[in-house]
């Protein structure tokens, strides 16, 4: 299956492609190294999230902990690939400064169905929906930057960072279509649950676009932590009726 991603978002500092932001990141080596060390954060940060989600299920759905059991080792190689490779260039591998893309997804989540003791599936749909935008987002960035590399000079920096996203995209897009697959079995559930899917895409796709867009616009701006918490809380509303 060909996952397909918006090559153009809105943001409060016009339309911007991933590709329009990455081009300007691959120029300065430290928003590269910084971008990178991100990166290695959300891959690491995920580990530990899709574990907690583990330890919610106990037990429930064997399949599906079986399945994020192995999404978290190829989590988990997606961090050691990229923390070798930063060390290697004498980058920063601490935890990033400021509000994360991490933090402010979740800040927004949908609680309703947090609990998979009330309701196993709503649990489910809400859980896999959230996680898919966020993967889908992951590769939109991943290729944008491949691209961005392959246009920048070929230094033997370039050409390993490149090389290491190249070899963490494939695994990516198989978490993205591993995604699709578990939604589409439980919307064919009933017409309840292809409701359910249909509404939890939606919702989380339009929570994904904005902070896709905040994280455009802070770098490629000077705007502050403040500026960007009250564009989010603007925008919230409006997803709000959803």
């Amino acid at each position: 299956m060909t996952v397909v991603y918006p090559r153009k978002l809105e943001s409060s500092f016009g339309t911007l492609s991933a590709r329009d932001v990455l081009k300007q990141v691959v120029r300065d080596r430290e928003i590269h190294l910084m971008t990178l060390n991100r990166y290695r954060y959300s891959e690491q940060r995920s580990c530990k999230d899709l574990t907690e989600l583990i330890e919610q299920l106990n037990g429930k759905s064997p399949e599906l902990v079986r399945d994020l059991s192995r999404h978290i080792s190829d989590e988990a190689r997606h961090a050691m690939w990229l923390t070798d490779l930063l060390v290697e260039l004498g980058a920063n591998v601490g935890t990033p400064m400021g509000s994360s893309y991490i933090d402010e997804f979740e800040r927004l989540l949908d609680r309703e169905y947090a609990n998979p003791d009330e309701s196993l599936d709503d649990f489910l749909i809400s859980t896999l929906a959230a996680i898919n935008v966020t993967e889908k987002r992951g590769c939109e960035y991943f290729s944008a930057h491949i691209y961005a590399l392959k246009q920048a000079p070929q230094t033997e920096e370039n050409i390993k960072i490149r090389e290491t996203i190249e070899r963490i995209l494939p695994e990516e897009a198989g978490h993205v279509r591993w995604g699709n697959r578990w939604l589409a079995e439980l919307a064919r559930k009933s017409p309840e649950h292809a409701q359910k899917v249909d509404q939890a895409k939606r919702k989380y796709a339009a929570i994904e676009q904005v902070l896709n867009s905040f994280t455009k616009s802070r770098n490629l701006s000077n705007s502050s932590h403040e500026s960007i918490d009250l564009f989010v809380v603007n925008r919230r509303r409006r997803i709000s009726s959803i």
